[in-house]
């Protein structure tokens, strides 16, 4: 009941729109999401805002991907907060710790893109790296387990 009362809210808004499901655009995402955690990880030693921009991304990207499986993609000039949203949405209670990591750094790549004063600690972009493999992690797994004939990779 929630999820519908949710939904059409945003909806309504203009937050989401209805999309086709697109299997191959959902392989997509989570591929280059995990393309995104090698290109943070090659980054460690040169750039820590670099790391923490391509953890982000790959958690955003399996967030989009989480939103087209369910038909849905966001659609307005808050689409990072509304991904996270969705994601919180869908997956619930088990997952609460890393949507909740996943908002935060929503946030926090916020502040160091638009307030060049603010920067990224080492313990900061570690820890960014750290969740966002997990959570694409998970979330690939997540997805398998709601469609196993989905071939990802």
């Amino acid at each position: 009941m929630i999820y519908e009362k949710k939904i059409n809210q945003w909806l309504e808004s203009g937050l989401i729109k209805r999309q086709r499901k697109s299997f191959s655009q959902i392989r997509n995402l989570l591929s280059r999401a995990s393309k995104d955690i090698r290109t943070a990880e090659q980054n460690l030693a040169i750039d820590e805002e670099a790391v923490y921009t391509f953890a982000y991304l790959s958690m955003l990207r399996t967030g989009r991907a989480i939103m087209l499986l369910h038909g849905y993609r966001p659609d307005d000039g808050a689409q990072h907060r509304t991904t996270v949203e969705f994601a919180t949405l869908v997956l619930g209670e088990k997952y609460r710790t890393l949507t909740r990591r996943f908002d935060q750094m929503r946030r926090r790549r916020n502040l160091f893109t638009y307030d060049p004063v603010d920067n990224l600690t080492e313990k900061e972009t570690m820890e960014a790296l750290r969740t966002a493999k997990r959570f694409v992690q998970e979330i690939i797994q997540w997805i398998k387990e709601k469609d196993p004939q989905l071939e990802l990779f």
